[in-house]
């Protein structure tokens, strides 16, 4: 490393802060900056189950824009740290017992018997699916997790603050290495065409004592999902693709409501406390690769779609080893 180890991540999702993670943990001076505090990000309001490249959270346009092949190391490097993460009672990370569904019974299946804690589920268990198994996995509390990230980039000496960055030139004239983590974001600030939303809408309610997961796996625009978190169940889901608008829909919150009651009847009588909406930050592949721009380094790293957190440590892995001058696989397309 350089004497000049100073980075700037520009984001405070999932992905710019476990980036900051890697580089301050690895003794670069870091400094993240993003428009909204983690909060306030997309990542903030994601279901988050971790499970590698057989159970990403993927639209049915995202299915193919982030291949297997590609992510399958980034989905086990994540899965290993977030399973050691769930033994941290701050993380906001923990293992849950859960379901994982599907509509299509014809093969594809054949990975989860793999999965911890496999069990098929019997017919009065599947919740109406064909393919129906409980399994234990990481399910991650995202706005308590995102704090957690954000207190770790502190304490090794890091800093994250709210404020703009024009461009990537101005950015290069700020650190000898840029970081671009910045989503939907990267469309305008890497002037980058390929980057488009996928709006996803969830529905908050007072958890009626639910402990297990239920996801369905299925690409599209619905998706039947619950993850309970404490007191609060993260009912979802949707996955709307070109659409901006960061206002609730009242017909999708029905919609998804009426999904989750009809696999869990006690959700019925839980009180709405909100309704959550995040763009996706999707693209034809998850773009993670240095440009140079002025004297400094530039490194890409967004278009991760719908499995941002699940790819978040194995990107940031491959971010720290090309600060580092390393090799890595470099994806862009």
């Amino acid at each position: 490393m350089t004497e000049r180890n100073e980075a700037l991540v520009i984001g405070a999702g999932v992905a710019g802060l476990t980036t900051a993670v890697c580089l301050a943990e690895r003794g670069f001076t870091v400094r993240v900056v993003a428009e909204r505090p983690p909060r306030e990000t997309t990542s903030a309001v994601a279901g988050a189950i971790i499970g590698g490249p057989a159970i990403a959270d993927e639209t049915e346009a995202e299915a193919k824009f982030a291949p297997t092949a590609i992510t399958r190391p980034w989905h086990q490097a994540s899965l290993a740290e977030f399973t050691a993460l769930a033994k941290l009672p701050d993380s906001g990370v923990r293992l849950t017992r859960g379901r994982l569904v599907n509509r299509q019974a014809a093969g594809g299946h054949e990975w989860a018997a793999h999965l911890p804690g496999y069990a098929p589920c019997g017919e009065e268990e599947s919740g109406g699916f064909p393919v129906a198994f409980r399994v234990e996995l990481p399910i991650v509390d995202m706005p308590v997790y995102l704090e957690y990230l954000a207190s770790r980039v502190s304490a090794a000496g890091g800093s994250v603050e709210v404020g703009v960055v024009d461009s990537l030139e101005a950015a290069a004239a700020e650190a000898p290495l840029v970081v671009n983590c910045t989503g939907v974001g990267a469309r305008a600030l890497a002037d980058d065409p390929k980057v488009f939303p996928v709006r996803g809408q969830h529905v908050i309610v007072e958890n009626p004592g639910i402990e297990e997961f239920f996801f369905e796996q299925n690409p599209g625009p619905n998706s039947t999902s619950y993850f309970p978190h404490g007191r609060r169940l993260v009912c979802g889901g949707t996955a709307e693709r070109e659409v901006w608008s960061m206002e609730p829909d009242p017909a999708r919150t029905e919609e998804i409501l009426a999904r989750c009651i009809a696999v869990e009847p006690r959700i019925a009588g839980a009180a709405v406390t909100g309704v959550e909406i995040g763009l996706r930050a999707s693209r034809p592949q998850t773009r993670l690769e240095v440009e140079p721009v002025g004297s400094a380094r530039v490194i890409h790293n967004y278009g991760h779609g719908g499995i941002a957190v699940g790819l978040s440590w194995g990107c940031a892995q491959d971010v720290l080893r090309l600060a580092l001058g390393g090799a890595t696989a470099e994806v862009v397309s």
